[in-house]
């Protein structure tokens, strides 16, 4: 079992970045591919970014590219998103989630390929 923590959210204007946190303990977080989705209101939970294991290979979401970027400290045990040229668009619960694999080379993008979640952080982007 590995328990997330979301920190990072808040309100910004259009044009700004943040950058969001999830913190893992429990269980040894160097086995779990971690990903970030998000959910507006109204709208279905969307992939935004996934990670694997090692932190080498990466994915995006065709609307995040070039302007998110995920990475991982498995000594701190924390996977981030930093996003900049932030869009009203971007408004949403940001999630961080977690699955346990073997492998060292495996993401994934799809939700329910994702074993453990955090509550959710909220990023809202004025225009």
């Amino acid at each position: 079992q590995v328990q997330l923590v979301e920190s990072g959210g808040g309100l910004v204007q259009a044009g700004a970045s943040l950058r969001l946190s999830c913190a893992a303990s429990g269980r040894t977080f160097s086995n779990y591919a971690m990903g970030w989705f998000r959910q507006a209101p109204g709208k279905e939970r969307e992939f935004v970014a996934a990670i694997n294991w090692g932190g080498d290979r990466l994915t995006y979401a065709d609307s995040v590219k070039g302007r998110f970027t995920i990475s991982r400290d498995n000594a701190e045990n924390t996977v981030y998103l930093q996003m900049n040229s932030l869009k009203p668009e971007d408004t949403a619960v940001y999630y961080c989630a977690a699955r346990m694999t073997y492998s060292t080379i495996n993401l994934y993008s799809a939700w329910t390929q994702y074993d453990y979640w955090g509550q959710g952080t909220q990023v809202t982007v004025s225009s």
